[in-house]
């Protein structure tokens, strides 16, 4: 088959809501579910907000490698047939505390989270830029240096 472009493999993200972000802690991994809220215009950097004074961004502090790791719905309801697909991205973090940055991926579904918005102390917007992403869906394969 075919290998996918990128410009696929966004649109496949789109209807992914959350994914686990691994990164380096203490020595070994440490990974959490983040959630790009639907808001996915991937073109190799993707975005998530964060306390700041989490674990996960103590550990990008500390060393910015991390990976992504994305599963899609398949099949009938994802139960039956397909599995969906499978997005594993290797990457370089990066920690954004600009109010103007936060503005463009703010969503007010995050005030849930953060009700004081984009004026939450502390907030912080994590950048991850992929070197790397692999991709399985059901006979399909593939991956791409980014």
């Amino acid at each position: 088959m075919a290998e996918r472009t990128l410009r696929e493999i966004a649109e496949a993200m789109r209807d992914i809501d959350f994914c686990m972000l691994t990164t380096v802690s203490d020595g070994g991994l440490a990974g959490r579910p983040m959630s790009n809220n639907r808001s996915v215009e991937f073109d190799g950097d993707s975005y998530f907000f964060s306390d700041g004074d989490s674990r996960t961004v103590r550990d990008l502090e500390r060393d910015p490698t991390c990976a992504l790791a994305f599963q899609g719905s398949g099949g009938l309801m994802g139960v039956v047939g397909k599995p969906g697909i499978f997005i594993a991205i290797e990457g370089t973090g990066a920690l954004i505390r600009d109010k103007a940055r936060f503005a463009e991926h703010w969503r007010a579904e995050l005030e849930r989270w953060w009700p004081e918005g984009i004026d939450t102390p502390g907030l912080t917007l994590i950048k991850v830029v992929a070197d790397r992403l692999h991709y399985w869906d059901g006979g399909d394969e593939g991956e791409m240096t980014l």
